[in-house]
């Protein structure tokens, strides 16, 4: 028998509500609502409008809701993909601290969603399936040790199916057995290239690698629930996951810990709408202007020392279109001397094609730091020489929404209504409190982000929704 993958089924068979501690079930409904406030800002923008047609032509006639303003119910899914995808349509949906290339709220809350809007499930169910699709998935990402990302695949789109059919497969009381082959199944279905950050064009299938994760765990579970089956070694055997799509990898992590250690509280919620290498780097460059007062006017050279990624990956000094410039670090930085980062109404097209934005870019360097050669880290280093020859210094190794420094209830409503401000906002106001208490709810189908009313919608396009409407990918 294959002991790890067994190990994985058995254990999110077998979880139950009771078993979760509090704050893990606070941290599932906050990734619940989190992600379906990314997918109600992604939804407009035209990656997520291609997304939204595809999915609508293929999947009419469901329950379950896509959560942009005013969506559609489709076949779960199809409202799956499409809540995949769109939740990452503006780089602002959760994932792990450290970063194991996990993305539980898009690739796995929101299949599991569907599933219970689909199948009249209940609010606890769903709480069952988000913790066991996190811990399982986690330790996934955890076993790879980011070398799926090493070898040029997108991590999320490699991980996220095995998520997804173990929330699903919860969802559907599956027995370890079944959930064996709803993980079998899924692993045959991990994809995702990075030759997007290479090629410096192509970044919408970012995007959509999240969406087809979503709807591969729903596929997977239901085939299992028919009696299809998979291999039972699709982790850790000679040909399964992790020795074909990682090499070096660390298999004892897949189950270490397991029923004792929540990692479902590495899950951290994203302050900046930017890929997760820039945060601390544009987090120290807040820190810096609070402190020192200069301009960006004033900024001769950035230099930044991080981790590898940082200095390869990420290191993209002039972005083809404006989904790169969320994904290229000297650009994030750049922006956040001139815009307020934390607004994802900031990277529009008028910024992105801003000459003094892309200039300073053009002065930023990225170099490996000595801690960063010796194990993993997301911290970084940023030094910003001024005009008048001061250099300006600041290490950030965390920030706000990671665990160590969670975000407050009331940053995480402050959030969720700035990210659906150009809904309506009373009703959003109402939505995010009652997502508070999913638990307590017998179904979900009151689950959806509604339009603005008509005339609070001209009135907000006119005060902050127009820079959106003109954003495009080159």
């Amino acid at each position: 028998m294959a002991q790890e993958t067994y190990q994985l089924a058995q254990y999110a068979a077998g979880l139950r509500y009771a078993d979760i501690p509090a704050p893990v079930v606070e941290r599932a409904k906050d990734t619940i609502a989190d992600t379906i406030a990314a997918i109600a800002f992604g939804a407009h923008l035209p990656w997520s409008r291609m997304i939204l047609g595809y999915a609508q032509s293929r999947g009419a006639g469901g329950k379950a809701r896509v959560f942009a303003p005013g969506g559609a119910r489709l076949q779960a899914p199809m409202a799956a993909f499409a809540n995949g995808a769109l939740a990452h349509a503006f780089e602002m949906d959760n994932l792990t601290w450290p970063n194991t290339g996990v993305h539980p709220g898009a690739t796995m809350a929101m299949p599991a969603l569907a599933v219970a809007q689909e199948r009249a499930i209940g609010g606890r169910a769903l709480i069952e399936a988000v913790v066991a699709g996190s811990e399982l998935m986690i330790r996934v990402g955890r076993a790879t040790k980011h070398n799926n990302e090493g070898r040029g695949f997108h991590a999320p789109g490699t991980t996220g199916p095995f998520g997804s059919a173990a929330a699903v497969g919860r969802l559907l009381k599956f027995d370890p057995p079944t959930m064996q082959n709803a993980l079998g199944i899924a692993g045959s279905t991990s994809a995702g290239l990075l030759e997007f950050a290479k090629a410096g064009s192509g970044a919408m299938v970012k995007r959509l690698h999240l969406g087809r994760a979503a709807e591969a765990g729903i596929m997977a579970a239901h085939l299992a629930e028919q009696g299809f089956t998979g291999p039972g070694s699709v982790l850790e055997g000679p040909f399964g996951f992790l020795n074909v799509y990682c090499g070096e990898h660390d298999a004892p992590a897949l189950t270490g810990g397991l029923g004792s250690e929540w990692a479902s509280l590495r899950i951290m919620l994203k302050r900046f709408p930017v890929h997760i290498t820039s945060h601390t780097s544009v987090q120290a460059v807040e820190y810096l202007k609070r402190e020192h007062g200069y301009g960006a006017g004033d900024v001769a050279s950035i230099a930044i020392a991080g981790n590898q990624k940082m200095a390869t990956v990420n290191n993209i000094p002039s972005p083809a279109d404006l989904m790169m410039a969320q994904y290229s670090l000297p650009f994030c930085v750049a922006l956040a001397h001139h815009h307020d980062a934390r607004d994802p109404a900031s990277f529009n097209l008028k910024t992105f094609n801003d000459k003094a934005i892309r200039d300073l870019a053009s002065r930023v360097t990225i170099t490996v730091s000595e801690e960063a050669r010796h194990g993993h880290t997301i911290a970084s280093t940023v030094s910003v020489t001024l005009h008048d020859g001061r250099v300006l210094t600041r290490r950030v190794d965390s920030f706000k929404g990671t665990p160590e420094q969670p975000l407050s209830r009331a940053e995480m409503c402050e959030k969720f209504l700035l990210l659906t401000r150009h809904c309506d906002d009373r009703a959003m106001a109402r939505l995010f409190e009652r997502l508070q208490n999913i638990e307590d709810e017998k179904t979900l189908d009151w689950v959806k982000v509604d339009a603005a009313k008509k005339k609070r919608a001209v009135k907000q396009a006119a005060a902050r929704r127009r820079p959106l409407k003109r954003v495009r990918a080159k």
